[in-house]
């Protein structure tokens, strides 16, 4: 005995490749499939939309195959209404629960389709109050009511444009010719777009903006408005601190010196300086930190959340050495984000990519193309990918966005050589 259950999809099913991702998932899992009906849009601007028969043996397999393919946009042609099962013991959640997409979801409950509040991937889905939001393992409470199989769930994939996928084919090619011209214009334009809308910026930064001089652009950046919320490790933080302070990073020199002996001593005489003071905020309103990044955000009193590892120095006072507590950190500075912009920053980024709906367009900058292929494709359907060295993108972006920003040819510690 097989079990079979009818599921459609809508979209650009054929330029994306989205059909044959789920016909493949569908065959990976151990199922089969078949495609009853097809309808092919007739233009760039029209959407498809297949109907497809899924089998598997057990009822159990289907359920788990139909949960996988919904990360496409399928959905079963009869819904269903959702059912909830209550949580036995805190930070489990039921067997069968239903495992979250970060697209847009709705819930059938009590004869209305309720919608998901701030969908996360790879969550669970606790109602309460005729109220739907997403819940990480870790904050599950006994007798929470959780979503159970897959009866009652529905995803909406974001309507893609077809200039950002032209985008993100530039972002794949390691060129610094036009192509990254352009997309540095088209990254300016969106942010403009998203500030006039009321919406905040998000930046993910990594340690390479501290060392490739970019810190001048970036402080430019903060100072017009330009970035509202930084996820960051202690690495760019206290990189950026250090060269404040002593004039360079990690005990890098003048450029025909190269690195002095003992370098590693003044980061942790940086890290010292600002436990200090007791946190960062604290070391700038004492007038102990003066220049960098993150002077330059409690100044503008930007939100930041910094997360450590265990391979930290320090590590700093601010940072969040609980990293589920950084999660939750992360989490609640997302409310109001309607760009996201990761730069030289491979693990936050990927972080910060599970925690963000799919709606919120990305844009992904490393000078690796395995990383920025990978982040794309893990972020967003409006992600862009952008090969290049942070520095020389941060100075083009400011160069777009701050009327008044001239480069000036930076020094190892990011400041003016």
């Amino acid at each position: 005995m097989r079990f079979h259950e009818q599921v459609e999809v809508h979209g650009h099913l054929m330029d994306t490749g989205v059909l044959a991702k789920v016909l493949d998932d569908v065959l990976d899992y151990g199922g089969d499939y078949r495609v009853d009906r097809i309808d092919l849009g007739r233009s760039h601007d029209d959407e498809s939309h297949a109907v497809i028969t899924v089998g598997a043996e057990t009822q159990r397999r289907l359920v788990r195959i139909l949960m996988r393919v919904q990360v496409h946009g399928v959905n079963k042609v009869a819904a269903g209404t959702a059912r909830c099962e209550a949580a036995d013991r805190d930070g489990v959640f039921p067997t069968d629960f239903y495992s979250t997409t970060n697209l847009e979801t709705v819930v059938h409950l009590d004869g209305q389709w309720v919608p998901v509040e701030h969908p996360e991937m790879d969550c669970g889905l606790v109602v309460s109050h005729g109220r739907v939001r997403t819940v990480p393992v870790t904050d599950v409470r006994v007798g929470d009511q959780i979503v159970c199989g897959v009866d009652g769930v529905k995803v909406v994939l974001p309507v893609t444009d077809h200039s950002s996928r032209v985008h993100a084919e530039y972002g794949s090619l390691p060129s610094s010719g036009q192509p990254q011209a352009v997309l540095v214009r088209a990254i300016a334009r969106q942010i403009r777009e998203i500030k006039a809308e009321g919406g905040q910026v998000l930046w993910v930064a990594g340690q390479a903006i501290a060392t490739t001089g970019a810190t001048p652009a970036l402080v430019a950046l903060i100072e017009a408005g330009y970035l509202d919320v930084l996820f960051t490790g202690n690495a760019l933080a206290t990189l950026d601190i250090e060269a404040a302070l002593y004039g360079s990073p990690l005990g890098v020199g003048p450029l025909r010196s190269g690195r002095v002996q003992r370098g590693s001593e003044q980061h942790i005489r940086a890290i010292n300086a600002i436990r200090r003071e007791g946190s960062i905020r604290a070391a700038v309103e004492s007038g102990v930190l003066t220049e960098g990044i993150m002077h330059a955000m409690v100044k503008a009193n930007k939100a930041f959340v910094v997360v450590g590892s265990v391979r930290d120095d320090g590590p700093l006072p601010d940072v969040h050495t609980d990293v589920v507590a950084g999660q939750r950190a992360m989490r609640a500075a997302l409310r109001g984000v309607g760009y996201a912009l990761m730069v030289a920053s491979a693990q936050h980024s990927v972080a910060t990519g599970n925690i963000l709906p799919a709606s919120i367009p990305v844009a992904c900058v490393d000078v690796n193309p395995t990383t920025v292929h990978a982040l794309t494709e893990r972020t967003s359907a409006h992600a862009v990918g952008v090969v290049a060295d942070a520095g020389l993108f941060l100075e083009q972006l400011a160069v777009e966005l701050v009327a008044d920003y001239r480069p000036a040819r930076p020094g190892p510690g990011g400041t003016a050589a």
